[in-house]
């Protein structure tokens, strides 16, 4: 069988970026969007997911951090959908209940072909200088989504800590992400829908 792989990029005067995504990887990462912190969840999300995932990104970051993680986001979002194909065999759906010390946060996920994200996280205030917004979590996923064509809701059942629940996010969402992707021997290669397709 065909290792699914893909690569996609995104020129703007905003900014330069460039994937390339395998789900039959091993977790091999090589990111660099120039947000440290950014850096590290995308590497938590491809070890998680076990994909092999390479982002080169250069952005305004001298303006926000906003359009660098949203078209990543963008980015990622269509790499994956390139790479999942026609979605014949697979589970399609994917869930992860990840606790990381006192946060516990869900992901569930349907790689239905329609458009969705619902993150439910209440951040904390961030007090002294700022590293990552992380209200830009939303932006992330919501632009995944829109790109890839996939329904996800994140909810932090528990949390207090910024880093602790925005780390659990994105390994919940690959862990999702890896259970949705898996074939299914049940399935003999049939599409998992009962409307034939996934046109929306």
């Amino acid at each position: 069988m065909n290792q699914r792989k893909a690569t996609a990029e995104r020129m703007t005067s905003e900014t330069r970026i460039q994937v390339e995504l395998n789900l039959d990887g091993t977790g091999k990462v090589d990111i660099r969007t120039g947000i440290g912190f950014f850096d590290h969840m995308l590497t938590a999300w491809a070890l998680n997911a076990r994909f092999d995932l390479k982002v080169v990104a250069e952005g305004d970051l001298h303006v926000s951090q906003h359009h660098t993680v949203e078209d990543v986001g963008i980015v990622m979002g269509s790499a994956f959908r390139q790479a999942v194909g026609d979605k014949a065999g697979i589970r399609r759906y994917g869930a992860a209940l990840l606790p990381m010390d006192e946060a516990l946060v869900r992901t569930v996920l349907d790689l239905s072909g329609r458009a969705f994200a619902r993150l439910d996280i209440a951040w904390r205030p961030v007090l002294g200088p700022v590293g990552f917004d992380y209200a830009l979590t939303s932006e992330f996923f919501w632009a995944f989504a829109r790109a890839a064509s996939l329904t996800v809701h994140v909810d932090a059942l528990h949390g207090a800590n910024n880093h602790h629940m925005c780390e659990a996010a994105f390994k919940g969402f690959g862990r999702a992400l890896d259970e949705a992707t898996r074939y299914d021997a049940k399935l003999g290669g049939a599409l998992p829908s009962t409307k034939g397709g996934f046109d929306g």
